[in-house]
């Protein structure tokens, strides 16, 4: 006979009986526990009728101590080990994922703030037209973060309209009015790029350097809200980028006359002469 097998000639349990036997718990036993419940050790007891049953029983029990041990470990979830692997990996997923992002998060920046830009010069534009009266946008670059402010801008003895309250455009804070790269033709030819901010051009005068522009009700852009016409139209370009990035590098300029508004961007250069030039948007 092989070591283990039941040779008792009487009508014995085997394993399979045994497992029938464990797959129906007494009520409110479980586990280990139940290998000591007299439901099975009455059953257990009848292997023992001779010395090979006693061996079989042995081998039954300690099968089925096994057996429960590794349900045990099962039930006992992930180790230490394996769970500081998973926050370790997280982590460095996450800080590559952070930092990759970044640059793209600046580029928007950039983004935004030229489509600001443009729809607030455009929208104080359409405001004095539509409203026949004039408006005033001012660009401010002293304090960070650098702003853009709409504002009603009335000629003396000019009567209230109602509710025009003023609006303040706030940029990215890494994104700023700045001169841009120097030895650059300006979009448009408007001045020398020698400000950030440089509004200011009309057929007088080619100071440059003015921070407001006032709209008017004919559509165009004067220096000041008395919209006198001819001589005073305000054409000019307004800078702005992130700081020590020439690629990032955006303007918006303005025909006085017309009120035309365009927007530009930097590229780079090949051949000869400047680095970069402006291409209009």
């Amino acid at each position: 006979m092989y070591p283990g097998t039941l040779t008792c000639y009487e009508t014995v349990p085997n394993i399979e009986l045994v497992r029938q036997a464990l797959r129906c718990d007494p009520p409110g036993i479980s586990g280990y526990a139940r290998l000591t419940h007299t439901s099975y050790t009455s059953l257990l007891g009848d292997l023992k009728v001779t010395k090979q049953g006693a061996a079989g029983a042995a081998n039954v029990m300690r099968s089925l101590g096994i057996d429960a041990g590794r349900r045990r470990h099962r039930d006992g979830g992930f180790s230490l080990i394996e769970m500081t692997m998973v926050v370790a990996l997280t982590i460095v997923v996450s800080v590559v994922s952070v930092i990759s992002l970044v640059p793209l998060l600046n580029a928007q920046h950039v983004v935004n703030a030229y489509n600001t830009t443009l729809s607030v010069m455009r929208q104080a534009r359409d405001n004095a037209v539509s409203q026949r009266t004039s408006y005033s946008v001012t660009f401010q670059n002293t304090t960070n973060p650098n702003t853009i402010t709409v504002a009603w801008a009335p000629i003396t003895g000019e009567s209230n309209m109602g509710e025009l309250p003023n609006a303040t455009y706030t940029f990215p804070n890494n994104v700023v009015f700045a001169v841009p790269p120097s030895g650059v033709i300006p979009p448009d030819n408007y001045g020398s790029g020698s400000y950030a901010i440089d509004f200011g051009y009309t057929a007088s005068s080619n100071a440059g350097g003015a921070t407001v522009v006032y709209f008017c009700p004919d559509g165009s852009a004067q220096t000041t809200n008395a919209c006198a016409g001819a001589g005073n139209w305000d054409g000019g370009v307004v800078y702005f980028g992130l700081s020590g990035d020439g690629l990032s590098w955006r303007a918006v300029d303005l025909w006085g006359a017309s009120g035309r508004i365009h927007g530009w961007r930097l590229y780079p250069r090949t051949g000869g002469g400047a680095n970069y030039q402006w291409l209009r948007q």
